[in-house]
C-alpha cells in the first residue's frame, strides 16, 4: 500500500471535511450550553404523558423566562434549558405544569450557572486544550530525542490533533444548527478524550518509524515512513474499531441524555484514526522533502534532490 505516495489525496479529503465545518462555525457559531453561557437547566418527569415542547415553552414565556429550549428524553422526561431562574420561580413553573397538564411532575434535576461562572468555565476550557497541546509537543519531542529532527514529530502530532479538533468543532456546529444540540461540559470532556486518542495513535506510528529508522538506515525516508504506517495499520484500525463499535452501540441503544456526547466522541475518534494514519506521518515526509518549495513552482511533490537544489 502506497499511503504516503497518495498523501495529497488524503490531505484533500481532510480539507473537504474541515472547510464546511469552519464555514458552519463562521455562519452559525458554536451553540454553547448553560455550562458556558450561564442559565438554568430543569429536568422533570411527568407521571402521565409528557406535554409537547411548545406547551412547556409557552408556560416559561408566561413567567417572563427567556430563551427556553426543551429536549425530550425517555420515561416522559423533559430537559428544559433557559435563562437563569431561582428556585422559587422553578417551583412556580412546576406547579403550573401540574395544574395545566393535570399530572404529577417530579423534579429530577435543577441547576443554575451564572454568566460570570460560565465565562470562567469557557476560559478554562480553552486553556485546558492549549495546555494539553503544549504538553504533548514537549513530551513527544523529549521522547523522540534520539531521532533526528525530534521536534517535527511533536509538531506533526499537534497538527493531526488540530485536524481532529476542527473536524469535531465543525460537526458540532452543523449538528447544533440542525438538531439544536449545545456544547456543554460533556462536550468538553469528549474533546479532551479525542485529543488523547488522536495523539496516542500518532505516537504508535511514530514509534514504529523510530524503530525502522535504526534498522533500515539506507531506505529513503518516504519509503521508510510508508513501510512503518503499513506495519501499524492493522493495530491502529483494530484498536480504534473496538472503541468505535462500542460507541456506535451506545449511540443506537443508549439514552437520549448521552447520545450527543457519544456521537461527538465517535466522530472525533474516527477522525483521530484517519489523521494518525493518513496525515500525521505523511506530514513528516512533506517536511523532510521541504515540498513547500515545489508548491511555489506549481507542483505538489518533489523528490529530495529537487528539494535540496
Amino acid at each position: 500500500m502506497d499511503i504516503v505516495g497518495k498523501r495529497y489525496l488524503y490531505f484533500a479529503i481532510s480539507l473537504s471535511v474541515i472547510i464546511p465545518g469552519l464555514i458552519a462555525l463562521a455562519l452559525w457559531g458554536l451553540p454553547l450550553a448553560i455550562d458556558f453561557t450561564g442559565g438554568s437547566m430543569l429536568e422533570v418527569q411527568f407521571q402521565g404523558k409528557a406535554p409537547a415542547p411548545a406547551e412547556v415553552i409557552a408556560i416559561y414565556h408566561e413567567f417572563g423566562v427567556g430563551d427556553p429550549t426543551v429536549q425530550s428524553s425517555t420515561n416522559n422526561t423533559l430537559i428544559i434549558r433557559s435563562k437563569p431562574i431561582d428556585e422559587a420561580t422553578m417551583n412556580k413553573l412546576v406547579k403550573t405544569m401540574e395544574e395545566r397538564f393535570h399530572t404529577k411532575v417530579i423534579v429530577r434535576q435543577f441547576s443554575t450557572v451564572g454568566p460570570s461562572v460560565g465565562k470562567e468555565v469557557a476560559r478554562r476550557a480553552a486553556g485546558a486544550v492549549g495546555l494539553a497541546a503544549i504538553a504533548i509537543l514537549l513530551y513527544i519531542t523529549y521522547a523522540f530525542r534520539g531521532v533526528p529532527h525530534a521536534f517535527r514529530y511533536g509538531t506533526a502530532a499537534i497538527i493531526a490533533m488540530l485536524h481532529d479538533v476542527f473536524v469535531t468543532l465543525g460537526v458540532e456546529a452543523i449538528l447544533g444548527h440542525f438538531l439544536h444540540w449545545e456544547a456543554d461540559a460533556m462536550f468538553l470532556t469528549a474533546m479532551l478524550t479525542i485529543i488523547g486518542f488522536s495523539v496516542h495513535d500518532s505516537i504508535v506510528v511514530f514509534d514504529r518509524i523510530r524503530e525502522n529508522s535504526r534498522r533500515y538506515r539506507r531506505l529513503p525516508y518516504e519509503t521508510l515512513v510508508n513501510h512503518s504506517i503499513v506495519q501499524t495499520l492493522d493495530r491502529s484500525i483494530n484498536t480504534q474499531l473496538t472503541v468505535m463499535l462500542t460507541l456506535l452501540t451506545l449511540a443506537i441503544f443508549g439514552g437520549v441524555t448521552t447520545r450527543h456526547f457519544v456521537i461527538i466522541l465517535l466522530v472525533g475518534i474516527f477522525s483521530g484514526t484517519y489523521s494518525s494514519i493518513f496525515n500525521a506521518a505523511p506530514i513528516l515526509v512533506v517536511w523532510e522533502n521541504k515540498e513547500w518549495r515545489c508548491w511555489l513552482k506549481g507542483r505538489l511533490k518533489c523528490d529530495n534532490a529537487n528539494a535540496e537544489a
